[in-house]
């Protein structure tokens, strides 16, 4: 079951995308930055940066409210050694999320690291952890979406600070509305 964050002690995490392939993986990257953003992350560092991917996605962070950034890192190592907290990586071959999941809520800030279809085997060793959601192949995008969703929770229904449109929820079809700046949040 889901929990709700909490409001004022929430936790600060970012997340780095390794080995992505502009031209390639435009689709994936862009779901990986998209789940990290919906979920609660503050930044994604795309390694190697991808100045159009950065773009889309800073649109869709204009028009949705929130401050999430996508930031272009060249060198995914110096954005390992430059965080000043701990690092996670999510790997099928880590540590079980039900046995790290207390150290991972006593990081912060917090570094959560997807890689793409070869990870650098320096990774391993260079992360405080090696974090597993489950010890099958499975997709990068549902790997961080639990990690999130376990350490942020579920966020709720309702407009982001500066959106420029919001879902209204509906039990049929859809409903976006342009909010009046007064009653947001």
């Amino acid at each position: 079951m889901a929990r709700a964050r909490a409001e004022g002690a929430r936790q600060k995490i970012s997340v780095l995308r390794i080995g992505h392939r502009p031209g390639r993986d435009p689709r994936l990257s862009t779901h990986v930055a998209l789940a990290a953003r919906a979920l609660g992350a503050e930044r994604l560092f795309l390694n190697p940066p991808d100045p159009s991917l950065e773009r889309r996605v800073g649109e869709i962070s204009k028009r949705w409210g929130g401050g999430f950034e996508v930031v272009g890192a060249p060198e995914w190592k110096a954005v390992l050694r430059s965080f000043p907290q701990a690092v996670a990586h999510l790997t099928m071959y880590g540590e079980p999320l039900d046995e790290l999941e207390p150290k991972l809520r006593g990081a912060d800030p917090l570094l959560l690291v997807v890689g793409g279809a070869k990870v650098p085997s320096e990774i391993y060793r260079l992360s405080t952890w090696n974090l597993a959601v489950g010890h099958q192949p499975h997709s990068e995008v549902a790997a961080l979406s639990i990690v999130l969703d376990r350490l942020l929770g579920t966020p709720g229904p309702g407009g982001w600070p500066g959106a420029r449109q919001v879902i209204v929820p509906q039990r049929r079809g859809k409903k976006v509305i342009a909010p009046v700046a007064e009653a947001l949040p």
